[in-house]
């Protein structure tokens, strides 16, 4: 269905079982307006699992009846990013809406596999780009477009995480879209492109690991009106997880996880420091969802927060960075960009 009453919850379910699909059901049953009402997983028992360890009062033990549950008003997809183009079209062919974790596929023609299916069939579909509905960074984006800190000349943002990660672990696996980029440097490459859209230059850098999937990089996106992001990503080394926007007449400063901020620090000439901070209410998760249930109410297929074309923006860089970098993934014969 396209929308949802306003009078009752909005109705989850929630395809796959792992740790980010178990941390975004525990938000989303704090929220008196969401309902979970089931759980699917290729293994019949992990669903069954997880329906037990949340009350969740129905089970499935495959994809296709998750899907097919017309009870169901949106299915949140939380498996490795390898399966999103088949769990997420999937739901789209049945007719559910579709909460897609990041990064949004493998690559930018899955992708667009993806949205051509929701627009075709009229279905809402949104990546899970929690930063985008954090309150701390919508107050950032409009105090940036606003003219806050003048024109933006520079973003700089990282995500790395301590190693050494086992050989056999899904971020060093080709088959399930290993390597840091997609799996952390979507955050740094959708925070500046939030802020100036697609680049128009696009370096990139990094080691590769064995299995050839990039376990250190870095970028250097350029725009023409002259702006640039310096950004870097690791599964090797744990960095500071910080951001700062630089603009002609101030920064701004996001202290460790910018990703999902309480608080950011506004520096402009001739004037103190300022600390924005976040707001009472939801936390982490609940953003997203609240920001799915807005848009189902309100009968919108896609998010003003996370559009569609935002999203194949980001996977377009995503792609080309990987070009560069020689990163394949399996299928992947012919060239990314």
């Amino acid at each position: 269905m396209a929308g949802t009453s306003g009078s009752r919850a909005v109705r989850w379910g929630i395809l796959a079982t792992g740790g980010i699909a178990a941390s975004f059901t525990t938000d989303l049953l704090e929220m008196a307006d969401a309902q979970v009402i089931a759980v699917g997983s290729r293994r019949p028992e992990s669903a069954k699992r997880f329906a037990e360890r949340f009350g969740i009062s129905r089970a499935y033990g495959g994809w296709a009846e998750l899907a097919a549950d017309d009870d169901i008003d949106v299915i949140y997809v939380a498996t490795p990013h390898s399966a999103h183009r088949e769990a997420a079209g999937l739901c789209l062919e049945a007719g559910r809406a579709v909460l897609c974790e990041k990064p949004f596929t493998l690559n930018v023609r899955q992708a667009e596999e993806l949205v051509d299916l929701a627009r075709a069939r009229g279905r809402f579909l949104m990546e899970a780009m929690w930063t985008y509905c954090d309150p701390v960074v919508r107050r950032m984006t409009e105090l940036v477009h606003d003219g806050a800190i003048g024109e933006v000349r520079a973003v700089h943002a990282d995500f790395g995480l301590p190693g050494p990660i086992d050989p056999d672990h899904r971020l060093r696996d080709p088959a399930l879209g290993g390597g840091a980029l997609l799996d952390l440097g979507v955050y740094p490459v959708s925070f500046a492109q939030l802020l100036l859209g697609e680049p128009d230059e696009i370096r990139a850098v990094g080691q590769l690991s064995p299995e050839g999937v990039d376990v250190n990089t870095g970028l250097a996106l350029g725009w023409d009106s002259g702006a640039v992001a310096l950004l870097s990503c690791s599964i090797t080394a744990d960095t500071p997880m910080t951001a700062a926007v630089t603009g002609s007449a101030g920064r701004i400063e996001f202290p460790r996880g910018f990703f999902h901020p309480e608080r950011f620090v506004l520096h402009r000439p001739g004037r103190d420091p300022e600390e924005i901070t976040a707001v009472d209410g939801l936390r982490s998760y609940q953003w997203e969802a609240a920001e799915v249930m807005r848009c189902l109410r309100a009968g919108e297929t896609e998010s003003p927060l996370v559009p569609l074309d935002g999203t194949l923006a980001v996977m377009r860089t995503l792609d080309a960075a990987r070009e560069r970098l020689g990163v394949r993934y399996p299928g992947e014969d012919e060239g990314l960009v």
